[in-house]
Formats: structure tokens, sequence, C-alpha cells
């Protein structure tokens, strides 16, 4: 299992970072994400190391929250 941390803008509070993380949650080979508003970050766990980070960062931007997917942070 790998963990990556993404950037995600946009989150304002714990609802924000819940919302993300249910979000990235439902994309295919993530078992779990940590979102945190106060330092525009996620936490990302995966089940599948081939896990899309475009499907993850679309999952992100789905709906009209505001939320920006800005990439993994290296």
């Amino acid at each position: 299992m790998k963990t990556i941390e993404l950037k995600v803008t946009g989150m304002h509070c714990i609802h924000c970072e819940k919302h993300v993380a249910d979000s990235l949650e439902k994309v295919a080979g993530v078992e779990k994400a940590v979102a945190d508003h106060n330092h525009d970050r996620v936490l990302v766990r995966l089940s599948d190391d081939n896990a899309s980070i475009e499907a993850m960062k679309a999952a992100v931007e789905a709906d009209d929250s505001g939320f920006k997917c800005e990439g993994v942070v290296a």
C-alpha cells in the first residue's frame, strides 16, 4: 500500500474536508482519504498503486463546490 499527498484548495471547514474525502474514497484504488483544510492537503491511502491521479482530480473537482486539486505534493 502506498500513501500520497494531494494539494487541494478551496476547503474552508470540516464539512469541506468530509466532502473532499468522501469524493476521493469513491475512486477505484483509493482506500482512505483524510483532508486538512488548514494546510490544503489530503492524505490518500491507496489500495492499488496504479490508482489514477487524474480520476482523483476529477472526483475532487466534479461538482460546483469550488475545490481544485493541484496534484501530488512532492
